[in-house]
């Protein structure tokens, strides 16, 4: 596969899997909600705002026009969404209420995983 074939695919590849997320948000928003940080007001609204986000971000990925600011969207909404995963391995609760049979260390081990997504809408930022 040639480096502009694997580039194609790999945006394919996120934009759907950020549209699947999104969609998830508003299939199951009690799931987000139970890990949303308890010091954010409108815990619902802000998850179904961020899945709408995230639905835009990845269709805006695969619309050559709108690449650019979609995967700069998306780095932004990466970056909003962090306080929840951090939430989410400071309060192994939370992530043991949601999955009882994955270890706490879980939480912590897929923070790292965000700067991954990060870089993965950078790369469609640049030509």
């Amino acid at each position: 596969m040639k480096s502009g074939t694997a580039k194609i695919a790999l945006k394919w590849l996120l934009g759907v899997l950020f549209v699947a997320a999104g969609l998830n948000h508003f299939w199951k928003p009690e799931f987000y909600v139970r890990i949303m940080p308890p010091y954010l007001p409108w815990p619902h609204e802000l998850v179904l705002i961020s899945g709408g986000f995230e639905i835009l971000g990845g269709i805006g990925l695969l619309i050559p026009r709108f690449t650019v600011p979609a995967a700069w969207g998306l780095i932004a909404l990466l970056v909003a969404v962090f306080p929840a995963n951090i939430h989410m391995a400071l309060n192994p609760e939370v992530g043991a209420d949601l999955f009882p049979n994955l270890p706490p260390a879980v939480w912590w081990v897929r923070l790292p995983f965000q700067v991954l997504f990060i870089a993965w809408a950078y790369w469609f930022t640049r030509k």
